[in-house]
């Protein structure tokens, strides 16, 4: 294995490693510290943090499906999804370092989000963001850790066809 291609993996073990370990500390903190449903506010009661246990998916969706279903719609199948996510990353080492960081971010937080739910049954969330207008429900970092990949490999597209066009 070259220089080069080490490198290309240690860089992608290491945004996964801080992508997991930042939620999975922060997870621990909230478990360990806050009670259930206990409620702390801050930056003027425009940051809020809860702590709440998500059996479901997003935002609770299919938190009522007979439990047979739920392990295959919220743990084999995102898992199936990470685990190919993880085999494209280190398959692919002309992939753009942006596009890398992406794809490392949402397979760093689904981990993070399986690892909840094979462990504990659940998903730890526990911020919500409410500034009037703009107003999220109770998520974790691992969500952000998806959502800033998502948001990188959208930005990151937009740029590469933009100049693609333009040419």
């Amino acid at each position: 294995m070259s220089t080069k291609r080490i490198l290309h993996v240690i860089l992608i073990l290491s945004i996964l490693i801080v992508n997991i370990g930042c939620d999975q500390i922060s997870k621990r903190i909230v478990r360990n510290k806050i009670s259930p449903y206990e409620t702390i506010q801050l930056l003027s009661n425009h940051v809020i943090i809860t702590h709440v246990e998500n059996s479901g998916a997003f935002l609770s969706l299919g938190n009522s499906l007979p439990k047979s279903a739920k392990n295959i719609l919220l743990s084999l199948l995102p898992l199936t999804a990470v685990a190919l996510g993880f085999i494209y990353i280190l398959s692919r080492p002309a992939i753009s370092n942006s596009i890398l960081a992406g794809l490392c971010f949402v397979v760093g937080g689904g981990m993070g989000n399986i690892f909840d739910r094979v462990m504990y049954g659940s998903v730890t969330d526990f911020l919500h963001i409410n500034f009037g207008f703009f107003q999220t429900g109770i998520f974790n970092m691992a969500d952000v850790s998806i959502m800033a990949g998502v948001f990188i490999i959208l930005i990151q597209s937009f740029y590469k066809r933009k100049f693609t066009q333009s040419d």
